[in-house]
């Protein structure tokens, strides 16, 4: 701040300051309009999050849009602070006390050189200290294990040498670790980086892996894993109520020099919405195509309530088994209706009449199944039988070809399905659990463009599986899958679709859908 002794005394030296402080000043100026810019643009993308759900983004492109936001409005308070030279007046976010306890701590003492005081020189003694938290980071660092394995001999035996068997190995005379493999496992089908990019990364460091031969090591996992996904599919089929969905899966058709569609399906369970005892799981089988054939053939000798999309290959698996209850989604109803409702009234009371059933869910999830059911009678049954003869009585009046017309014969035709959850408090309004399922396939798809190969999509289905399941379980991938292959290596029992005792199942402690021997 310039006080009055600073100023100069020649006139052209004081037009020149006070030009040169408008300009600082335009400038401040400028970089505070931009950072009140930046704050409306996240504050309407959190509206867009947080706010009505007809008006939320997607989720993962809302979060792309967040970071780069941000870290444009980082720059400009940033900017801001350093020309003004005076903190800005939006608090600085601070992640003070929240660091992971079993993080290690790695202390440096930050002290004066001189403890003599500077008053009278006498011997100063500390009186407290001021401690502070950052969080620092190794990058990832490669290591090697260097296995030796001494060889005796007798004197008198000279035929005779004893030596420790070699330890067993996922990848047979193979340089990697179970450690290393659990890492490209878990960086390509959690994280969605394909395996180039995972090469581009190791060759920063000096190790050069080829991309076939990461390849390599994530084929002989899946061969060792498959089993365990195996055994979740048979544990979902003995399930009381499934959900099921399907998405596409490029794989490449060597021959033809394009891709062919091939399709991920997804089976899951998810009874916490209903406190249910049975904890979530989720299984996923590559197909070579989407006929329903396949669904039936996956889910073997599943009987129960299946809840699903709109697909016709569901409505004719529960049409030859007979054991099998479809449970239609409403969310997939509401869809059509909300494409529509900006130049429709009819789709925007249909949307107003869905929301109140979704209200009412909203007040019961969590509850038990019989009290869920009983509110779903008394106050959901009488919503849904109002707009059945709402939508029937509207079917009559629009052009079967219009896109209403096409939206209400969606619902009208499914209504015993859309209907289930009056009668069966187990029974979800919508097949959510079964979409956030997909949507990890999904990126992993956008990343990586295709599988290789039918068996390429089967081995991104097995480990797909494995993952989900450790998150649904809240357990941390790598380590479960360190600890899975290392005792597969070493021959731990399992047993296959067929019953065949085999040795290449892993045990874990704290994995509940793994079966113990």
């Amino acid at each position: 701040m310039l006080m009055e002794a600073d100023l100069p005394e020649d006139v052209e030296a004081l037009r020149a300051l006070v030009l040169e402080q408008a300009r600082e000043l335009d400038a401040l100026k400028a970089l505070q309009a931009e950072v009140e810019r930046l704050k409306a643009i996240i504050e309407a993308l959190q509206r867009h999050r947080f706010g009505r759900r007809s008006e939320q983004l997607d989720p993962d492109q809302l979060q792309l849009a967040l970071e780069e936001v941000e870290t444009a409005l980082a720059e400009a308070v940033h900017a801001h602070d350093k020309a003004s030279r005076t903190p800005a007046d939006r608090p600085r976010k601070t992640n003070r006390g929240s660091l992971p306890a079993h993080l290690e701590r790695i202390e440096q003492v930050v002290d004066v050189e001189d403890k003599a005081c500077p008053c009278c020189g006498g011997a100063l003694h500390q009186i407290g200290e001021d401690v502070a938290e950052r969080l620092d980071v190794v990058p990832t660092t490669f290591r090697v294990l260097v296995t030796r394995r001494p060889r005796y001999g007798c004197r008198s035996c000279e035929s005779a040498v004893v030596q420790a068997p070699a330890p067993a190995r996922i990848v047979e005379g193979g340089i990697p670790t179970e450690a290393l493999i659990a890492q490209v496992l878990v960086a390509k089908y959690a994280d969605h980086l394909p395996l180039y990019r995972q090469a581009q990364i190791y060759a920063r460091q000096g190790v050069e892996l080829d991309r076939s031969t990461l390849a390599d090591w994530v084929g002989r996992a899946a061969w060792y894993l498959r089993p365990l996904r195996d055994h979740i599919l048979e544990r979902l089929r003995r399930s009381e109520r499934l959900f099921a969905d399907e998405t596409t899966a490029p794989v490449l058709d060597p021959g033809r020099g394009r891709t062919k569609t091939g399709q991920l399906w997804a089976y899951a369970r998810d009874d916490r919405p209903w406190g249910g005892g049975d904890p979530p799981m989720v299984s996923y089988v590559y197909a070579a195509d989407r006929k329903g054939e396949r669904a039936e053939a996956h889910l073997g000798d599943f009987a129960g309530i299946l809840q699903v999309d709109g697909y016709g290959g569901y409505a004719a698996l529960a049409r030859r088994r007979r054991q099998i209850s479809l449970a239609f989604c409403w969310a997939h109803v509401r869809r059509k209706f909300y494409e529509i409702a900006d130049t429709s009234p009819v789709a925007t009371e249909v949307l107003r009449r869905i929301a109140l059933l979704y209200a009412i869910e909203d007040e019961v999830r969590g509850l038990p199944a019989q009290q869920r059911r009983q509110v779903r009678d008394e106050r959901s049954r009488v919503i849904v039988d109002d707009l059945h003869q709402y939508l029937d009585a509207r079917n009559r009046r629009v052009s079967a070809k219009s896109k209403l017309g096409e939206a209400i014969r969606y619902a009208l035709t499914r209504w015993d399905g859309l209907s289930r959850f009056l009668d069966d408090g187990r029974v979800d309004l919508d097949s959510n659990v079964i979409e956030r399922s997909i949507r990890p396939l999904a990126l992993n798809r956008k990343n990586a463009l295709f599988a290789g190969s039918d068996e390429g999509g089967d081995n991104w289905a097995v480990i797909a599986t494995l993952i989900e399941n450790c998150k649904l379980s809240g357990i941390n991938p790598h380590a479960w899958l360190s600890e899975t292959l290392s005792k597969l290596a070493n021959g731990h029992p399992s047993r296959s679709r067929s019953g065949e005792s085999i040795s290449r199942k892993p045990m874990a402690r704290n994995a509940h859908w793994v079966s113990r021997p």
